[in-house]
């Protein structure tokens, strides 16, 4: 399709939501890894609202972060996962970058928040942009300095770079207020765990994350491996930056 959408086009276009997280600190320099995943769907409200209803069936009203898993938790962040993997037209893309690296350190340095909106254009633009798409972007809300227009920047960036409207628009939310948010956070704070414990950060691991990771990894098709090559099938596409590859070899 010419990338130039016009109106008429508009049977053939698609217009979908993506919903942001992060996993890991970019202030912290004793976190040296960080994950920014999205969740990209045509029509939330199907994943939403079985979500809700479940909620509202077991009357559990808690907000789901990976860091929180607990066994008062761990068997609604499971049935969350189920609802991800039975919602068709849905896709998920992560990259998780080393903060030690080569590549953070000569394309982002020492400004976090420069750094915060180049990798999610970098994640956007390269994996979840076909031609045909027009994305709105929900991120998870983040405290950041007046001067940081995280919501101008990035949809003025991305429509600049790519030359048309291809994110129609950018708004922040308390992930507690949004299901597909937590649901993110779950995802990414797996695909972080994972890496970690490959490459000897975490030793043992707490036993609801490891048994959500363990759950994830088997709906996704990788029980038997490492995520620190990264994973792709029709549905995910996770990248894992290469110096954190470089860095499981000295293991």
């Amino acid at each position: 399709m010419d990338k130039n959408l016009k109106l008429s086009d508009y049977n053939s276009i698609w217009t979908k939501f993506c919903f942001l997280d992060e996993s890991g600190s970019l202030s912290n320099p004793t976190d040296v890894l960080f994950t920014i995943g999205i969740i990209k769907c045509a029509q939330p409200y199907y994943l939403q609202s079985n979500i809700i209803y479940e909620r509202s069936k077991r009357k559990f009203y808690d907000e789901m972060k990976f860091n929180k898993l607990s066994k008062n938790n761990i068997e609604f962040a499971q049935y969350m996962l189920d609802c991800l993997f039975k919602t068709r037209s849905l896709h998920f893309c992560s990259y998780t970058v080393d903060k030690k690296g080569s590549y953070f350190a000569q394309n982002f340095g020492n400004n976090i928040w420069q750094a915060y909106e180049d990798i999610t254009i970098k994640l956007i633009t390269k994996a979840a942009l076909p031609e045909n798409e027009i994305l709105i972007l929900v991120a998870d809300y983040i405290t950041t300095p007046k001067n940081i227009k995280f919501e101008i920047n990035i949809k003025r960036k991305i429509n600049e770079g790519v030359g048309r409207l291809a994110m129609a628009g950018v708004c922040r939310f308390d992930s507690k207020s949004n299901d597909l948010l937590q649901l993110t956070d779950l995802i990414i704070g797996a695909i972080n765990y994972d890496l970690k414990l490959s490459l000897g950060i975490i030793q043992n691991g707490d036993k609801y994350k490891k048994r959500f990771l363990a759950y994830f990894k088997k709906n996704l098709g990788a029980d038997s491996q490492s995520l620190i090559e990264g994973f792709r099938n029709y549905i995910f596409n996770i990248f894992v930056d290469k110096d954190i590859k470089k860095e499981m070899l000295k293991h």
